[in-house]
């Protein structure tokens, strides 16, 4: 594939990123993790349902640097209005990031997207720094929360009419339904089932023994989707979702505590999950003893859309955050 036309500082050429560069993606971002965190956190399968889902729509592009060795120096990834940058830490301080978003931006401004976003470790001075020079804002603050599990969790008692059982197959339908719905109310794209079941159940790191799912009525009205961490003492709670009529009825920190006491007694001795500003469910995870472990910043900057003459329909695409 021939190089791509942006311009790289002297001595970097670059193509398109394809699946048969997960490998090498996947090194590098977490090598970039962990210098910079002291510690792998992306999994393999995070970037390979990056470059490999044939039917997300908008379709991600995607950018892989290399050096004059051919070694990977950074990539860029852009899906409508998020994009990802990562630059290897040999390689920083050379003007490859600021050489990755311009790419981005000029991209999505082809595309006719007007914004983009892109979230930052907020450890990370130097991105921040970076975002912040080339007129990006702060949007949305997104937090890591850890429980440890030095003993066995309490799980309290279902609320009246409430039915309680892990995830087992044919629960997939309703678990989406359930979890887009809730979704809805702050992300600016519905996923397809395809594409949220390639990110959840079809993984192959998805535990449904800590998955626990609430019924009312024969309904499923709630669900915990977890993650067990392979080579590590760690769960991880993906997604929590309750339908709206059965909230505030402690049938979310009842699921959460099942999924914590079945990783406990799987040998975990943490779990963790990922919340933000937009969910506003920090308070809930803090009341049954999650605490802060680190914290990331959503950055977003309006772009002035390139005016290109009317092409075929499809043409200009639009996404979400």
């Amino acid at each position: 594939m021939s190089d791509l036309p942006e311009p790289w500082p002297l001595g970097y050429r670059s193509r398109s990123a394809t699946t048969a560069d997960v490998q090498a993606v996947h090194r590098l971002v977490t090598e970039c993790e962990r210098r910079l965190l002291g510690r792998a956190v992306t999994g393999f399968e995070r970037i390979a349902a990056d470059l490999g889902l044939p039917d997300q729509e908008p379709k991600p592009d995607s950018v892989l640097v290399r050096d004059s060795k051919g070694d990977p120096a950074g990539w860029g990834w852009m899906k409508g209005r998020r994009a990802r940058v990562h630059v290897h830490p040999d390689h920083l301080g050379r003007g490859l990031g600021r050489s990755l978003l311009d790419w981005a931006e000029a991209r999505a401004r082809r595309l006719g997207i007007d914004r983009l976003s892109q979230s930052v470790p907020d450890s990370d001075h130097m991105a921040n720094a970076l975002l912040r020079s080339s007129g990006y804002f702060p949007l949305v603050t997104e937090w890591l929360l850890e429980i440890t599990m030095p003993v066995e969790p309490e799980v309290p008692e279902p609320p009246a009419g409430i039915t309680v059982r892990p995830f087992r197959p044919g629960d997939a339908q309703a678990a989406y339904q359930v979890t887009e719905d809730a979704f809805d109310e702050w992300q600016q794209r519905r996923k397809t089932y395809a594409e949220w079941a390639r990110l959840t159940v079809e993984r192959a790191t998805f535990e449904p023994a800590a998955s626990p799912v609430a019924f009312a009525g024969g309904q499923m009205v709630g669900v915990v989707l977890s993650s067990d961490v392979p080579g590590s003492d760690e769960g991880y709670v993906e997604r929590v979702a309750v339908r709206r009529d059965h909230r505030a009825r402690g049938i979310a920190r009842m699921l959460l505590r099942e999924a914590f006491r079945t990783f406990y007694h799987q040998g975990k001795g943490t779990c963790t999950l990922w919340t933000h500003t937009g969910t506003g469910a920090l308070s809930l995870y803090e009341r049954i003893g999650m605490t802060v472990q680190r914290s990331s910043t959503v950055h977003s900057k309006a772009l002035t859309i390139e005016q290109r003459p009317p092409g075929p329909a499809g043409d200009r695409r639009r996404g979400d955050l």
